[in-house]
């Protein structure tokens, strides 16, 4: 077994098992801001499975997003209740496309590689959003990752290019 499956089995029977360190996470999520830079990622072998490399250029945000189909305006006409819309109302997007449409607007700069999901509790649910600096030497010169350079991927996550973006617009089959 290698390291990162080491890794990720820590952190599944971390998450099932509602653990000290869960309970300590939750904690300390709480209390931070909606969409911070973390130092590094929390969840290590999920984020180099999505191409997080520990290297200058990349950065990694917490995000925090609220649970729910969020707020829906009540209808001011008269209509029984069932014609509300009020209630049951899903939104089109996913809650993680809303967590990285969040951090691009916090961090103009950067350009959205992926995102994962954290933890959650019974309010929200915390996403990890993978950045590159498309300005950065290191990225320029790295082969894997220079095609974020061209005009073209500006702004890709607000027009669906991400796995998120392209789940939540049905042209990603599992």
């Amino acid at each position: 077994m290698g390291a990162y499956q080491k890794i990720t089995e820590n952190i599944q029977k971390q998450v099932k098992g509602k653990t000290k360190f869960h309970k300590e996470a939750l904690l300390t999520a709480r209390t931070q801001p909606v969409v911070m830079r973390v130092e590094r990622p929390a969840n290590l072998s999920r984020a180099r499975s999505l191409g997080y490399k520990a290297k200058q250029g990349f950065v990694v945000v917490r995000v925090r997003v609220k649970r729910g189909s969020g707020m829906h305006t009540r209808p001011s006409r008269g209509r029984r209740p069932k014609r509300m819309g009020v209630n049951k109302l899903t939104r089109a997007k996913s809650k993680q496309l809303i967590a990285e449409e969040r951090a691009q607007r916090k961090y103009p700069n950067l350009e959205v590689l992926n995102s994962y999901w954290v933890i959650e509790d019974g309010t929200y649910k915390w996403y990890e959003v993978i950045m590159l600096d498309p300005n950065n030497p290191a990225i320029k010169g790295d082969k894997d990752f220079s095609w974020i350079l061209s005009s073209k991927h500006v702004g890709r996550v607000h027009r669906g290019k991400t796995k998120a973006g392209r789940k939540a617009a049905g042209k990603l089959s599992r």
